[in-house]
């Protein structure tokens, strides 16, 4: 799996497919041009595909090494060598850090002979965020591009001879491109915050059924009750003490939740050195140190909500600092959404809607593909049945309007 960028070179269509272990193979230059990349008119900015993240995963040693992470982006290229397009994509030897579980696939291939491990995942490490996948240089049409990454990706699948390519967390919109070139569709649910033009969390309040209002006022008093404090920290607020603070926090939870925390002390500094714009901590202080934060990233109209970590427990306090804060800062910087990660049926009582999340899988073996088809089709089914089950008992008034239509159902 381990081919050099020259010797990794194959055709697609009249185009050139080159694989790039590293982030090195791509000048900040090129990358910048992609769009997704960097926010211009009618181009949202997604921070997590940004080249200060990806390369700080890289240089940190979160991705690489004997992470299981394997850097194998794909370089879609003219005959003169000119960038067309790119997929952040990993040579994967576990399926750890993708929230998007296929444990029961690899078992199952497992058992029937085959080998699943290792496979290709095109997505941003330890990131349920949906955002761009398939990115496309300026200047250049959209969907043949598109269409000649999700090819790229499946020639470069069957010529490595790896089980398979997954395309996790992508947009809705690219889900067609990706199914014409073979891929099967799948989709999942997360709780997002719809930032309905309020001018402040009064107002959002207001939205609320009665009951619901005063549980949330009564939760988030008692989070800042025993001299609790929170601090919002972002740009030049971002120092080495600070990141030694939170990066506590991060390894005392990550160990108990995950047993091994997939970001380095590194990671923060580089990030918080090349992207501090891009960042948002919350931090609880009590007794005059911080004792919780959570690391949250700023695009161009979403606050992406991530990592929570705390060396003391109080009531409600993860509530307030990942979710309530989210939607304050949200509101105070006109953001429209706050997506707060994967999972989580709480979130509902708090204000979050469902949303359907969607990813996208080439299979090579058939008869393997067309199980797991099988499988695809009532699973997406049984997704929509409870996006729509879950959009019922949202704790808004009853006189207001629905978002169904923020809660994409696509199914067969």
């Amino acid at each position: 799996m381990d081919q050099g960028d020259d010797q990794a070179t194959s055709r697609v269509t009249e185009h050139a497919v080159r694989i790039a272990t590293s982030m090195g193979a791509f000048t900040q230059q090129e990358w910048d041009r992609l769009q997704g990349v960097q926010g211009k008119s009618g181009n949202s900015y997604n921070p997590f595909v940004s080249f200060a993240f990806l390369s700080a995963l890289e240089e940190s040693g979160c991705v690489g090494g004997h992470s299981g992470w394997q850097p194998h982006h794909l370089r879609l290229e003219t005959s003169g060598g000119d960038l067309l397009g790119a997929l952040p994509c990993y040579a994967k030897s576990h399926s750890q850090g993708e929230y998007v579980f296929d444990h029961g696939w690899a078992d199952a291939f497992e058992r029937a002979g085959g080998r699943y491990y290792p496979k290709l995942q095109c997505a941003v490490p330890f990131t349920p965020a949906t955002g761009p996948r398939l990115l496309v240089a300026e200047g250049h049409d959209l969907l043949s591009v598109k269409a000649g990454l999700a090819e790229a990706l499946r020639i470069v699948t069957d010529r490595l001879g790896v089980s398979s390519a997954h395309v996790s967390f992508l947009p809705e919109e690219d889900v067609d491109v990706l199914e014409a070139a073979g891929y099967l569709h799948r989709t999942d649910q997360q709780f997002h915050f719809f930032n309905d033009g309020f001018a402040s969390y009064d107002d959002f309040l207001a939205t609320l059924a009665s009951r619901k209002r005063k549980a949330l006022k009564r939760e988030r008093r008692e989070a800042l009750g025993n001299g609790i404090t929170i601090d919002w920290l972002t740009g030049s607020d971002l120092t080495e003490r600070v990141w030694d603070d939170f990066f506590a926090f991060y390894m005392d939870t990550g160990g108990r939740k995950w047993g091994r925390p997939y970001l380095t002390r590194r990671f923060f500094s580089l990030i918080g050195e090349r992207m501090p714009r891009d960042i948002l901590l919350v931090m609880a202080k009590r007794h005059g140190r911080y004792i919780a934060g959570a690391i949250n990233f700023i695009g161009s109209d979403t606050l992406y909500g991530r990592n929570w970590g705390c060396v003391e427990d109080h009531p409600f306090l993860h509530f307030e600092v990942c979710y309530h804060q989210a939607i304050d800062f949200a509101i105070a910087n006109k953001l429209k959404v706050v997506e707060a990660g994967a999972q989580g049926e709480h979130k509902l009582a708090r204000g979050y809607r469902p949303v359907t999340t969607h990813s996208a899988h080439y299979i090579a073996h058939p008869a393997f593909r067309r199980a797991v088809a099988d499988y695809l089709r009532q699973e997406r089914r049984d997704v929509a049945r409870m996006s729509e089950y879950l959009a019922g008992h949202t704790p808004f008034r009853k006189d207001e309007v629905p978002l169904n239509e923020r809660a994409s159902s696509k199914t067969d």
